[in-house]
């Protein structure tokens, strides 16, 4: 079964919930955006999250204040990083809280992960084909999110997450929650030589062969490969001790769905951005 349930009203922007673990916690509030029920043109049109894309700064706050609307959160608390598709993760601290919600000058700097465990502080990241990747720790009441494009997955991302949660907030790998959210799949990401090289060598050091090996990465006799990066993190995931019953894997394809996701792969680099988010509120 799915486990990012799309909701999407007459007027309201599309929105992709995770609600078993919403189940879990009152408090807590987690999802994906599509990208229809905005006010962005073309070609960003029209639920664009991304100041950094060309879009108009003032249509880009516009949706991010829809998106807090929808979810019942005050804007103040949105908070992101600048992204550059490496392993870094940024501790989120009160002080922190707002960074990057309405321009780019105070965003949090050079990191793809971001976690806390500040009540009232939404976390959101993201994303046009790359994969979101959510942690919550049900037992010190933290979350985190991370993306994984593949640069970020050969270095492990998830792990280095699931490591930094344990660091700071004493999170056990095996009381964590994941989910990997809607991100492009194998059937629509073709990569060649380097990339290829890159992923074979990840799957030895994960210990990694035979068919789930070669579900991951699928040759063609043109030597490249289809990429299941989602399957990828799955796995790596499980390697950083998240059991896997524990993990929620999305069927959801931004490259097959391009009616409901961006996809910079299947447009040509211009198009807009979803966000992932995650927070708990203050009680």
């Amino acid at each position: 079964m799915e486990a990012f349930e799309h909701l999407q009203t007459a007027k309201g922007p599309s929105l992709f919930l995770l609600p078993d673990w919403m189940a879990r916690n009152e408090e807590l509030t987690v999802g994906f955006t599509g990208r229809g029920g905005g006010v962005s043109k073309a070609p960003w049109s029209s639920f664009n999250m991304g100041l950094h894309v060309g879009d108009q700064d003032h249509s880009v706050i516009a949706n991010r204040r829809l998106l807090t609307e929808a979810i019942g959160w005050p804007f103040d608390a949105w908070t992101c990083a600048e992204q550059v598709h490496g392993n870094v993760v940024h501790q989120v601290v009160e002080t922190d809280k707002g960074r990057g919600r309405d321009s780019l000058s105070d965003v949090i700097k050079d990191c793809d992960a971001i976690m806390t465990d500040v009540p009232g502080v939404l976390l959101a990241s993201f994303y046009a084909d790359c994969v979101p990747l959510y942690f919550y720790d049900p037992v010190h009441n933290a979350v985190a999110l991370a993306h994984a494009g593949w640069k970020g997955t050969v270095q492990q991302i998830a792990k280095v997450t699931v490591e930094a949660m344990g660091d700071a907030y004493g999170s056990a790998p095996n009381t964590l929650l994941a989910a990997i959210g809607p991100s492009i799949s194998g059937c629509c990401y073709e990569v060649d030589g380097v990339v290829i090289d890159q992923v074979q060598q990840l799957t030895e050091r994960l210990g990694l062969e035979g068919e789930v090996t070669d579900h991951m990465l699928k040759r063609s006799e043109n030597g490249k490969a289809n990429l299941y990066l989602k399957e990828i993190n799955r796995q790596i995931m499980i390697k950083a001790g998240i059991l896997p019953i524990h993990i929620e894997l999305t069927q959801w394809c931004t490259g097959c769905r391009r009616d409901l996701f961006f996809s910079h792969r299947k447009e040509g680099g211009l198009t807009g951005r979803m966000a992932s988010w995650i927070g708990i509120r203050e009680r």
